[in-house]
């Protein structure tokens, strides 16, 4: 049997765990923790209510229920490989669905970010490249150059140097070559370099031993 590069392109990953009431479990859990800690990062970046949020792998709106409130209407925009998902958490989840139209939720499983517009000033990717091949990343990192008024884009990842099984400090245990991932800090920052942009390692502390970075 093939081994899937990521757990969530099985056929009907989606569509069973939305019918089982499961969007926030397959989004990582930890649903209110995460969602303060995403919206933590961003106003430690600097984000005000003026800035234009692009949310990629949104998911069911963990971060998007909160942002959304505090943005400025319309300056919330959603991407992931599952318009279901996204459409079922701004119904959900969201204090007020009618804040975000739907059209602010784009299917985007190739980080290509069709339909988005120029005004895009900050990008956060949370829990979205720790279960993918690192060669996302490089590939979302060089589509997000075509933002001409973007500050930085925000990213989580798990760290390691090993060819094996390594087991992070929240006791999540990573990988090389299947999810989660991990790769090595000096790959991180080559990729972030190579896409054009500067580097910069967080300190923040954040859930099951993720570590976040920044590209400016």
């Amino acid at each position: 049997m093939t081994r899937l590069a990521s757990p969530y392109l099985a056929p009907g990953f989606y569509a069973e765990a939305i019918a089982k009431g499961r969007h926030r479990d397959i989004v990582g859990g930890r649903w209110d923790e995460t969602g303060r800690v995403q919206m933590e990062a961003l106003l430690s970046a600097g984000m005000t209510p003026e800035d234009h949020l692009l949310d990629i792998g949104c998911g069911a709106l963990r971060l998007g229920h909160k942002a959304v409130p505090y943005l400025k209407p319309g300056h919330y925009w959603g991407t992931d490989a599952s318009l279901a998902l996204m459409r079922h958490g701004r119904l959900h989840e969201l204090p007020d669905p009618a804040a975000l139209p739907e059209d602010r939720l784009i299917e985007d499983a190739a980080f290509a970010f069709p339909g988005l517009p120029d005004t895009i000033t900050l990008a956060i990717a949370f829990g979205v490249f720790t279960h993918l091949p690192h060669a996302a990343l490089a590939i979302a990192l060089t589509n997000l150059r075509r933002f001409p008024d973007l500050r930085a884009a925000l990213f989580t990842v798990f760290l390691g140097d090993t060819a094996g099984p390594l087991r992070q400090p929240d006791g999540v245990v990573t990988h090389p070559d299947r999810p989660p991932y991990h790769v090595s800090e000096a790959q991180v920052a080559r990729t972030i370099r190579t896409a054009g942009f500067t580097p910069a390692r967080q300190p923040m502390l954040l859930p099951r031993g993720q570590v976040l970075w920044t590209a400016t």
